[in-house]
């Protein structure tokens, strides 16, 4: 429940729900059921206690069970609404603040056979739920005193698409464990110094956390979501979250939060089968079964769907203040043959493969979070060539802020899993994200899944001994942190963990002792640093004013060379990456200006572990035309390096 102190008048006996709530939400487009459905404290007629709603449309019969009556499915039944909108209530004196409670329904479709359908649900709009492997809901509110207003005051231009955004992707339960405690997760509060002291070190600006909407089965990391309103209970209350998002805002950091509408599971207390019927989901399993992950998908055609999805998103907007939410799964909403072979699809209308209830709810859902929440962001997992994704839904887009680039990811691994030796042959790997870099808001992803399921840990992935693996990855981080696109990266990547991602586990922190493993983490902070200080680097991250090629033909040497502007035309970056370990001496790279280009960032350089090779400290711009410019420098490459130069202010 929300509030503690709602009093129902006699006018509003029926519950908290109006007659324009009802329509709106038959329409779609309610996007407040959070504050109408569910489990509320109320006062009625001088008794406090708390009042019930719940949609189930084909139930012949509701009842409230808990703690308060005993499990007694006859104690308290709930009354049909009087207009057909499906939905019972029913106010029940003297329950209090933490008593657990679920609904018992029985369906129509059985209600004339001899027991007939019934089964114990959990509240789909519950803000609190037992601790798993338990699966009531839980009578909670939601006061919370914030103390986050500087933060809530300027994070429109923290979260603007012309500002740096680099994005820790945490797991909350294996960031780090208490082994002295039976190997546990730490909780909300406790995690939250810490993380916000990890991430503000390394100078991240938002922390992405996956799902932390309740789920039965924790292996699934959230997606398998079952509580679309609360916070899992693993780690605390709904107030420690709060905390948690608190504490992070209050020390500079955004939160995104991993939002999954696109699949379900099929647990008996969840939402599949709900009243006896495919309520929340197709009945078709053509349409309402997901082939990949065994689950449930929403019928998004369904409008009182639509309405509890976008409910569930502007919640944590509105009572959790977090800044963004990362969209999971897109693609699968979007393309009904998502994953399913010919003749185990439905076509629409139309006779494509195109899901457009889908489309409608993305676009939506997309201008209500930017019309009630301006500054916060949506961020779309969408992994295929869909167009249009980050662009207006006037201009005929989805409206999402931003996109996930899948293919700069896949095929960035791909060129930096090659030996050396062959990367010449695959130099079009890393070039060819240019030629669509533009046509998205792109966010640049590596995130947890390139670490699971056999796919082993990033430093892994990268070929050579040690010493080179670890040039390699440096290396890589750096061609993305300077390539145009936001950043994410996942917890883990930051120390060059080796072992694969496993969700039962820490970190492995213990490597900070050994020297290429702290100059990894030196690195990402510095890049981080350099990434939000340099304009260059973020102003114009989406648009082709902000990059251009010096010169991208040298496959030979694996070499590629590129410049990043701000708005500023001072504001200038030439980045060169050597992607072999040969050093280069003297390697001729055309510039824009002349004068002293001084070497901002090295890759190479002793304290992240390299071998100290570059240009102590810049160059000289020589009057040498070159890669058509009027002035070059001759650089001395770093064996598997990167080198950030900037012109001084003087030139």
């Amino acid at each position: 429940m929300s509030k503690t102190n709602t009093t129902l008048t006699p006018g509003n006996d029926r519950g908290l729900l109006g007659e324009q709530d009802v329509f709106l939400f038959k329409e779609g487009t309610h996007g407040r059921l959070a504050d109408k459905l569910g489990a509320h404290a109320v006062n009625k007629d001088g008794r406090a206690g708390v009042q019930f709603a719940l949609w189930a449309p084909n139930a012949a019969a509701v009842s409230v069970i808990g703690d308060f009556n005993g499990w007694n499915k006859s104690a308290h039944p709930l009354q049909a609404r009087w207009d057909g909108s499906g939905i019972w209530e029913g106010f029940v004196a003297g329950v209090e603040h933490g008593a657990c409670y679920k609904y018992h329904i029985v369906s129509n479709d059985g209600a004339s056979r001899d027991g007939g359908y019934q089964v114990d649900k959990a509240d789909p709009l519950a803000v609190c739920s037992e601790l798993p492997p338990r699966t009531g809901s839980r009578i909670w509110n939601l006061d919370y005193e914030w103390c986050d207003a500087d933060w809530m005051a300027r994070r429109r231009e923290v979260n603007a698409l012309d500002a740096p955004i680099s994005i820790y992707e945490v797991h909350l339960g294996s960031w780090r464990r208490v082994p002295e405690e039976g190997n546990r997760s730490l909780t909300y509060r406790e995690i939250a110094p810490l993380l916000a002291e990890h991430v503000r070190t390394l100078g991240f600006t938002h922390v992405e956390l996956l799902p932390v909407m309740e789920h039965p089965f924790y292996g699934s990391w959230g997606y398998q979501c079952t509580g679309f309103f609360a916070p899992s209970a693993r780690y605390g209350t709904p107030q420690d979250f709060m905390y948690l998002i608190d504490f992070l805002h209050q020390a500079g950091i955004g939160v995104i939060l991993d939002w999954v509408p696109s699949h379900f599971p099929n647990d008996e207390h969840g939402l599949a089968y709900f009243d006896g019927t495919h309520l929340y989901e197709h009945a078709d399993p053509r349409q309402g079964f997901h082939p990949d992950w065994k689950s449930a998908i929403f019928n998004y055609g369904r409008n009182e769907v639509r309405s509890f999805l976008m409910s569930s998103a502007l919640f944590w907007l509105d009572k959790y203040h977090v800044d963004g939410l990362r969209v999971d799964a897109v693609a699968s909403m979007l393309y009904l043959d998502y994953g399913r072979k010919a003749g185990e699809w439905i076509p629409n209308r139309h006779g494509g493969r195109e899901n457009l209830d889908a489309m409608q709810f993305l676009r939506t859902l997309n201008e209500a979070v930017y019309r009630d929440h301006p500054d916060t962001v949506t961020v779309a997992e969408e992994s295929t060539a869909w167009p249009m994704v980050s662009r207006p839904t006037y201009m005929g887009g989805l409206g999402f802020g931003m996109k996930w680039n899948m293919g700069w990811m896949h095929d960035t691994l791909k060129y930096f899993q090659q030996d050396p030796v062959f990367r010449k042959y695959h130099h079009g790997q890393i070039t060819f994200s240019i030629w669509y870099a533009f046509t998205e808001n792109f966010l640049l992803p590596l995130s947890h899944d390139e670490v699971v399921h056999g796919k082993g840990a990033l430093i892994g992935k990268m070929p050579g001994d040690e010493w080179q693996q670890f040039a390699n990855l440096r290396l890589l981080y750096g061609y993305m942190w300077a390539h145009p696109g936001k950043k994410l990266l996942f917890m883990g990547g930051e120390i060059g963990q080796r072992r694969e991602w496993q969700h039962e586990e820490s970190l492995e922190w213990h490597v900070l002792q050994y020297p290429l493993h702290g100059g990894l983490q030196r690195w990402v902070g510095d890049l981080n640093r350099c990434y939000r200080a340099e304009p260059a680097l973020h102003q114009q991250d989406f648009t082709g004013d902000g990059f251009a090629w010096v010169d991208f033909h040298d496959a030979e040497e694996s070499i590629v060379s590129f410049l990043r502007q701000g708005r500023n035309p001072q504001d200038t970056l030439l980045v060169v990456c050597n992607c072999t370990p040969m050093p280069r001496s003297n390697y001729i790279v055309g510039v824009p200006r002349g004068g002293y280009w001084k070497e901002v960032l090295n890759s190479d350089a002793a304290i992240y572990g390299g071998s100290g090779s570059g240009n102590l400290g810049g160059v000289d711009a020589a009057p040498v035309a070159a890669q058509g410019h009027y002035h070059s420098l001759a650089l001395n490459l770093p064996p598997l390096g990167v080198v950030y130069l900037k012109p001084s202010a003087s030139a």
